[in-house]
Order: structure tokens, then sequence, then C-alpha cells
């Protein structure tokens, strides 16, 4: 249901703007699609480097050693997670995802992007539906709204498909023409978790690569935060 709705609502979107076709819409698609890398880069900066809730077992999920398809693995997350809230789950995958970059690739397209569409893209989206009611939006504007909500809402799938062999031929052909990233390219942030955060197209690393620099100088981003305690 939010999947779909946020479907509806961006067709919406379309629908309400006024003007017509012309040369803004192209370079209002290509800004769209540059923030929408950019939030994926400061979002996972930020969901790398959170302090997990101590206290809650979340480090034994994390440096569990056995099996974990195992019963007792099972057992255990389903124990430790029922006293996490959502959002910090969500902070403990961004670390899980680290030591175990290939779990991110074997998980399905909506369990990875639901939750970016309920709490973000959704509701900005239904504000903008909001917007073209009761102002005229011009169609360039909301081409570059659509691409920075459709980019936000993918994001995690975008980032779990640098993790998989197998990628629907769509990918490809972004990655092709520079619309994605490439896993050459995202290894890069795996060997020192210290650069390149963006994963959509990698665009913005650029810009937020001495961004992190300078909070990790600073002592705003520490290193305490990548594991769970």
């Amino acid at each position: 249901m939010v999947i779909a709705t946020f479907v509806l609502s961006l067709a919406a979107n379309i629908a309400l703007s006024s003007g017509t076709m012309d040369w803004r819409i192209i370079p209002a698609c290509l800004i769209g699609w540059y923030l929408a890398d950019a939030a994926s880069g400061i979002v996972h900066m930020y969901m790398d480097y959170r302090h997990c809730p101590p206290g809650r077992g979340l480090d034994k999920l994390f440096f569990y050693s056995g099996s974990r398809i195992s019963e007792e693995y099972l057992e255990l997350r389903r124990s430790v997670l029922k006293h996490v809230g959502t959002f910090d789950r969500l902070v403990f995958d961004f670390k899980n995802h680290h030591p175990r970059p290939d779990a991110l690739g074997r998980r399905g397209i909506v369990d990875l992007i639901w939750s970016s569409i309920a709490f973000v893209a959704l509701p900005l989206s239904i504000l903008l539906n909001v917007a073209a009611l009761m102002w005229e939006i011009p169609l360039w504007f909301t081409a570059a709204a659509l691409m920075l909500l459709i980019g936000g809402a993918l994001a995690q799938y975008f980032h779990s498909s640098l993790h998989r062999a197998d990628v629907p031929l769509t990918i490809k052909a972004m990655r092709a023409v520079g619309l994605l990233m490439t896993p050459s390219a995202h290894a890069f942030h795996h060997a020192t978790l210290r650069r390149d955060f963006a994963t959509n197209s990698g665009w913005s690393n650029r810009l937020l690569n001495p961004i992190f620099s300078f909070l990790h100088r600073q002592g705003i981003l520490v290193d305490a935060g990548l594991e769970p305690t």
C-alpha cells in the first residue's frame, strides 16, 4: 500500500504540474538525480557512524561467529530485535552490512525500499501534491523533484545491486551511461569506510568526501560508532 500510494502520488504531481516540455526538463532531472545521490551519501555517512543503542544485545548479533542461518542465531536475532526500534534496526543494518556486504544483495526490493518511501519519499511527495493544488508548479521543477524522490526511494535498492552479480538490464544500462555507480567504484568505500558514501551515481562523492574528513577530524563522526557495543 505504501509503495502503491507513492506511485499514485508521483503520477498526481505530474498531472498537477503546469507548463509544457522544454529544454529545462533535462538539466532539472540531472540536478534532481545529483541531489538524490548526495542524500544517499549523507544518510549513509550518518547511519554508518551513528552509535547503536547500548545494552540491547546488538553487539552479540554483530559479532556472532556461528552460522547465520542456524536456529540459534535466528532465535537470538528475534529476541534482540524485538527490543530495538525501527530506526535503530536500520542503523544496525548499515553497520552489519560492512563485514557482510553480500547479505544486502540478497534482500528483496520491497524490504529495501519500503522504509525510505514510508518515512521520507511519500510524505515529501504528498507535500508536493498539496503545493501543486495551491500554486502553479512548473513542470521542470516537478521533474527535478521526482528525480530526487525516486532516487531517494530506490537508494537502498541501488546500494544492494552493488553487491549482486545478477542485476537487471536496466541497472546495467544506467551504469553504462553513468547514472548509477559500479561495484568497483563502491569498493573504495568498503576499503576504508571513510570515503565515497554516496551509492546512487557517486556524482556527489567529490563534495561529500571533504565534508566527511572535516567532521571526522572534529570528532563529530568517530570510529567507535562503526560497530555496536
